[in-house]
């Protein structure tokens, strides 16, 4: 049997279903918590073990990841009731792959460190549909020898890893590559509606601006989902407003004026205040389809970019 390191998984949403099962899939001992039973039992199929709480999963396992969609969540799950500060041996390790502010990644590492737990923060990048395929891009901020000593289980669910820094490096970086992916949507929207309104071929437009010095990754990516009509990135307005709302903070922070991000802040506002909190966020590009009363659809593009073969 393997020596490697076994892991706690807690928070199996979009994101983190597909991080903790590539971990099963790569033979690590996992025990998962999440509270949707769909969730747990789909990890447990694939041969996770279940546990009951937060505390217990860590209490078997010895370490822990978490990835979660608020640091107010973050914070219930590793110090509230039956939280993993109460299954975590000391010397053990939470591997927090939520985003957060720094701010608050450095007061939860603190949590952890003050009952002899080290702390990484990892949260990843690329989207929902490279974390399926096991081909996302983590960002680490913590001690090196202990990223070293975790590396193992961060390879298994992301193809790159990047060490940025002391705790709270990586919250930086997370939220600046956040920030510049809305910024890029929004401004893939107003290209694709300028090439419909232009009289061009959507899809000969969507292939051009990708060979073009125009491109970004979100056009690639995204840009297919507006123009199939579905929309289904796996990310939220609520979740694109938390991150906008770290940036503008660290804006502040840092003495940063940030004015793009403040004026997209605003649109996804504005989306959130239309289609609710829960609408993907993707469908920010929809404020401009019905401000110019057309939509923005393409034959051959995928629902879903799990499925795309790109």
């Amino acid at each position: 049997m393997s020596e490697r390191p076994a892991y706690a998984f807690i928070g199996l949403g979009h994101l983190g279903g597909h991080l903790a099962a590539s971990l099963v899939r790569n033979r690590f001992d996992v025990t998962v918590f999440d509270r949707d039973p769909a969730a747990v039992e789909r990890l447990v199929g694939l041969g996770a073990s279940a546990a009951d709480s937060p505390a217990e999963a860590a209490a078997r396992a010895g370490n822990a990841i978490s990835c979660l969609p608020s640091p107010k969540v973050s914070e219930t799950v590793l110090a509230g009731p039956g939280g993993l500060l109460e299954g975590l041996p000391a010397g053990g390790a939470w591997i927090e792959m939520s985003t957060n502010g720094r701010d608050e990644i450095v007061r939860l590492a603190a949590l952890a460190s003050a009952k002899g737990i080290e702390t990484l923060e990892c949260p990843v990048t690329g989207g929902v549909h490279l974390a399926a395929a096991g081909k996302i891009t983590a960002l680490v901020g913590g001690d090196g020898a202990l990223y070293e000593r975790h590396r193992p289980a961060i390879e298994a669910m992301c193809a790159k890893s990047f060490l940025m820094g002391p705790i709270g490096s990586a919250a930086v970086i997370k939220v600046i590559t956040n920030m510049l992916a809305f910024i890029h949507l929004v401004a893939a929207g107003e290209a694709l509606m300028l090439a419909k309104q232009g009289g061009l071929d959507l899809a000969q437009a969507y292939h051009a601006i990708v060979a073009s010095s125009g491109n970004s990754f979100v056009h690639e990516t995204e840009s297919q989902l507006v123009l199939n009509g579905s929309y289904d990135i796996g990310f939220t307005m609520d979740l694109a407003l938390k991150d906008l709302g770290f940036a503008l903070r660290m804006g502040k922070d840092f003495g940063v004026p940030l004015d793009l991000a403040s004026h997209v802040n605003a649109i996804f506002e504005q989306g959130k205040e239309a289609y609710g909190g829960g609408a993907w966020s993707t469908q920010i590009v929809k404020l401009l389809e019905d401000a110019v009363g057309t939509d923005l659809r393409a034959p051959g593009f995928p629902a879903r970019l799990e499925t795309w073969g790109g």
